[in-house]
């Protein structure tokens, strides 16, 4: 290794030590409402997340979920004022903490994220997701996750990368093509299956993909700025681990190379996400006084209000969602040997 090399991996290791030690100190901030930890057992699938004011998502995220087979949900609130904290703590396999603390300061909840990863998560599969965020892979519908993270041991994949697709209405943002309590595809069945950008980012080799309805609405004038929408939700997660960058990168470096994006050949998944369901028009208002969400909250205002404004987002591009088998054959996803 060369004398640079070394410095940046030498760079890197302390940066995940400061990481595990935020996430150590973060647990001092979390207040305990219903914490069902105790019944975790060897072998589980946990779920982790922080959130806020998701009330119109929490039954579908729960229901996918579980019938997923996640044993376990870690979930902390971050000041819910909209019923989310008591529909959460009524849930016999929900623990949840409550934090009233900056989300922004928090590395975006990273920080309480980690601490609940480190706990309770060393040895288990882990899946860290928002509130929004479905995980669909090959086979999802007749294959559960224990299925999944055992082919994974056994192939000796630690983790499976994920793109993030955004849903979206027929019509306008703020409104949805069903009614609440049916799927999120029927509610926001139309989705971008491309173009995509993707990049290595040095030192950490995380993967930098860009792409979707986001980016050709929303930064099209700026393309740099789009999100990034590849993700590692999905990790037989360590003490050692941390994620850098909500769950876009990880340290050690070498995690960052479980995933390559679209056309990837090894098996992988998709986040669909449902932020554009109806209340989003209400969140970019919202967000536009909190400034929680950005690093530099200033040069996403635009964005916001052009969130708010409620466009039109489908276009002649635009796919209607069927299932996994259609994003095999758009190459969004890859089955690896995890076939018929």
């Amino acid at each position: 290794m060369s004398l640079g090399g070394a410095w940046q991996a030498y760079r890197l290791r302390w940066k995940r030590r400061e990481l595990i030690w935020r996430a150590i100190r973060a647990r001092s901030a979390l207040q305990a409402v219903a914490d069902r930890t105790a019944a975790i057992r060897p072998g589980d699938v946990l779920a982790v997340a922080t959130l806020r004011n998701e009330i119109a998502h929490l039954p579908g995220f729960l229901d996918h979920y579980r019938r997923l087979g996640v044993a376990q949900f870690l979930i902390v609130d971050n000041g819910s004022d909209d019923g989310s904290d008591r529909y959460l703590a009524d849930q016999l396999d929900v623990s949840l903490w409550r934090c009233n603390a900056s989300y922004r300061e928090a590395r975006f909840g990273l920080d309480w994220a980690g601490a609940l990863l480190m706990r309770h998560g060393h040895g288990h599969w882990c899946l860290t997701v928002d509130a929004d965020e479905l995980l669909v892979y090959p086979h999802h519908d007749t294959r559960p996750l224990p299925q999944l993270t055992a082919h994974l041991d056994r192939i000796g994949q630690p983790g499976l990368g994920a793109v993030m697709l955004d849903l979206y209405p027929s019509g306008p943002l703020g409104t949805a093509d069903a009614p609440e309590g049916v799927s999120l595809t029927d509610r926001l069945p139309w989705f971008d299956p491309g173009p995509w950008r993707k990049r290595r980012v040095l030192p950490k080799r995380n993967l930098w993909l860009q792409g979707g309805v986001r980016d050709r609405v929303f930064f099209a004038d700026d393309p740099d700025r789009a999100p990034t929408v590849n993700k590692l939700p999905l990790m037989r997660w360590s003490w050692r681990h941390v994620y850098v960058n909500s769950t876009h990168s990880m340290l050690p470096p070498q995690l960052n190379d479980l995933y390559d994006g679209p056309g990837e050949a090894r098996l992988s998944g998709a986040l669909l996400h449902g932020k554009f369901l109806p209340d989003i028009v209400a969140k970019s208002h919202e967000e536009l006084l909190r400034r929680q969400h950005f690093n530099d909250p200033d040069a996403y205002g635009g964005y916001h209000r052009a969130v708010a404004a409620g466009p039109v987002l489908r276009s002649p591009a635009s796919l209607r969602f069927q299932g996994w088998r259609q994003l095999v054959d758009l190459g969004l996803i890859g089955t690896g040997a995890w076939r018929e």
